[in-house]
């Protein structure tokens, strides 16, 4: 029976620190034995480096997913060709470097596939994210314990469409993107997990991990600033998984939020 934890948004130096300070705790006490985190804002809230993912892996993820923001920076296409333990959305155009989905090795030995796709709503147009579910999980064997989808979309119904549209078909259903962690955590009826947004590892007083007073500015007046990512102690959210082997249905799902300490 794998048991997983998904990490939120690393948002930043202050979200990496805070994963790379309490990841290892976390994966003992809960009896981790593999971690996907979403690292599309882990370089300086846009984007990711190769090292940044370095820190990441380091910290103890085992996977990185990512979202819109997947080719903000420079070497992302070189990083997505050398290191298939990242993931850029699957739904990306034909010909797009790197790959959308994988199958991984947990420490206990079992087969666990991920796949990463991105929204259509208020978000950049891309291919069809249901459509590409469906040609993904026709190239999964059944040889997995667990297959577990990064939804990384703006809009709440299209997450939640995604979670009806592959119950029963896959383990969890994990939105991403929002940064806010929702409560509406659930198994729905044929046994896939869902939540509409895991949360992020970043600095809670803030808005969604950015300097808030900047936020604010532009709320006010309506015009360009440039946005910064927040400083202080930082939480880390997401969820913890159980999931059977042989049915690859979801036992169980739990939102998780822990601080650093003084946070």
């Amino acid at each position: 029976m794998p048991r997983l934890l998904f990490v939120g948004d690393v948002m930043g130096r202050p979200g990496r620190r805070a994963l790379g300070g309490l990841l290892g705790a976390l994966r003992t006490q809960y009896d981790v034995d593999f971690v996907i985190t979403n690292g599309e804002n882990a370089a300086g809230g846009l984007g990711i480096t190769q090292e940044t993912a370095k820190e990441l892996f380091e910290a103890g993820v085992d996977v990185i997913t990512m979202g819109n923001h997947s080719f903000a920076k420079k070497d992302a296409s070189a990083l997505y060709e050398s290191e298939r333990r990242i993931l850029r959305p699957a739904n990306y155009p034909p010909g797009v470097p790197g790959v959308g989905f994988g199958i991984f090795e947990t420490l206990r030995g079992e087969r666990i596939a991920v796949v990463n796709l991105v929204g259509r709503v208020f978000m950049d147009p891309v291919d069809c994210p249901f459509r590409t579910a469906d040609v993904l999980l026709g190239q999964i064997s059944d040889g997995v314990s667990a297959i577990i989808v990064d939804f990384h979309a703006e809009a709440t119904s299209e997450k939640q469409a995604m979670g009806w549209y592959l119950d029963g078909r896959v383990s969890a259903v994990i939105g991403t993107h929002t940064h806010v962690q929702t409560s509406d955590e659930r198994i729905l009826p044929s046994g896939t997990a869902y939540i509409t947004d895991v949360g992020m590892a970043g600095v809670l007083d803030s808005v969604l991990g950015l300097e808030r007073e900047l936020v604010i500015e532009r709320f006010l007046t309506g015009l360009p600033n440039k946005f910064s990512v927040a400083e202080g102690c930082a939480v880390v959210q997401g969820v913890l998984l159980e999931i059977d082997s042989k049915t690859r249905a979801a036992c169980s799902i739990a939102r998780l939020c822990v601080a650093e300490q003084g946070a």
